[in-house]
């Protein structure tokens, strides 16, 4: 007597793993730069509206930070080191 394999359907399993998560880039508030000036810099940049931006800037003057972007880490690499080069302090993190 012999047994016939049995087909089973497996389940399909989506894992999400931490490269799959997105990077967050941070813009610190700093005593240096005008208002005016982080506003004008995340139009540049990002292509925000004005209205966009000064709310991005109001975040980062009164709460002390605002994610200005998020996406794949090269992207938010890029991203804080364009900041870096108009004189933003800038950091990256994981989505957590």
């Amino acid at each position: 007597m012999s047994i016939a394999p049995v087909e089973i359907e497996r389940p399909e399993v989506v894992e999400t793993t931490a490269s799959d998560r997105p990077w967050k880039v941070i813009v610190w508030n700093d005593p240096i730069n005008l208002m005016s000036y982080v506003t004008f810099v995340l139009q540049k940049l990002f292509g925000y509206s004005k209205e966009k931006s000064h709310k991005l800037m109001l975040d980062v003057h009164l709460k002390g930070k605002a994610v200005v972007s998020e996406g794949q880490r090269e992207k938010a690499e890029l991203d804080v080191f364009r900041l870096h080069e108009h004189g933003l302090w800038a950091t990256m993190e994981h989505d957590g």
